[in-house]
């Protein structure tokens, strides 16, 4: 093994934290932002990169770096270590309502390709990297960007999404099309493409988009039913706009004239 071996415990239904259990000297990376609570004697540091390539100097630490600044993340990642005498707790939280993912790796080949903004915390030697898709077409028409997160490594790692999670066995041939912005994960094995929604009407107003991700099998992939990107949009467009009336014909909006607000 050359990734910490730690315990977890998952808490929450829809608004999920993860608290993770380390042993004496035991490290877990997490993203810049997700911490929850800590036990005392863990010790926090901000490196470059993901932690996995800490020994190859100036130049692994950099290259690190980079990869995570492709996938629109920060140059930094922030590690957790224990260096107590006994176990120690450290918790994670989702940004937004939905459902943490565990991943052994070693269960998955010891790779694992998710949306770029999916990854919440892993075990130290994990390698969070990044993922080219192979077909042009992918590239620009992905919806989601043209590059995807790749999780490297024998660990456990921890991956978040939106609404419900549905985890999809694929069989050898067997093909299915998702939303691009659903598509949580994917075991490495799984064929990725992009394909066309057939049909102007279809293309231009069936509300869908103008392309699926086409996933064939064999593999495992994993599906959330909110993505964040859908939630956002729904709330900015029902958002008054700026200078607009607030809260208009509602119950809320007669509250605040009765009380002489400002509707400007």
């Amino acid at each position: 093994m050359n990734n910490h071996e730690i315990d977890y415990k998952l808490y929450g239904d829809d608004m999920q934290f993860v608290e993770v259990e380390l042993d004496p000297s035991e490290t877990v990376i997490a993203e810049a932002g997700s911490l929850m609570m800590m036990d005392d004697q863990i010790q926090m540091e901000t490196i470059f990169g993901d932690g996995s390539s800490q020994s190859g100097g100036l130049m692994g630490k950099l290259l690190g770096a980079g990869k995570r600044v492709l996938t629109g993340e920060s140059l930094f990642i922030t590690t957790f270590t224990n260096v107590g005498m006994g176990k120690r707790h450290v918790s994670f939280a989702s940004p937004y309502p939905g459902k943490i993912i565990p991943m052994d790796l070693s269960e998955l080949d010891g790779k694992l390709i998710c949306q770029k903004d999916s990854f919440l915390a892993a075990a130290k030697g994990v390698a969070v990297g990044i993922e080219f898709q192979r077909r042009l077409g992918t590239g620009f028409f992905g919806g989601e960007g043209f590059i995807m997160q790749k999780l490297e490594g024998d660990g456990m790692a921890f991956v978040h999404a939106g609404g419900t999670i549905h985890k999809r066995e694929l069989q050898p041939g067997e093909s299915i099309r998702v939303d691009t912005g659903c598509l949580v994960a994917m075991t490495g094995n799984v064929d990725y493409n992009i394909e066309f929604v057939g049909g102007i009407k279809t293309a231009l107003f069936g509300g869908e988009g103008l392309f699926f991700a086409t996933l064939k099998g064999p593999g495992t992939v994993w599906i959330q039913s909110l993505p964040f990107s859908r939630l956002a949009s729904r709330i900015f467009a029902a958002a008054p706009e700026r200078g607009g009336s607030k809260g208009e014909g509602s119950v809320a909006g007669g509250l605040f004239d009765l009380f002489g607000g400002d509707r400007k």
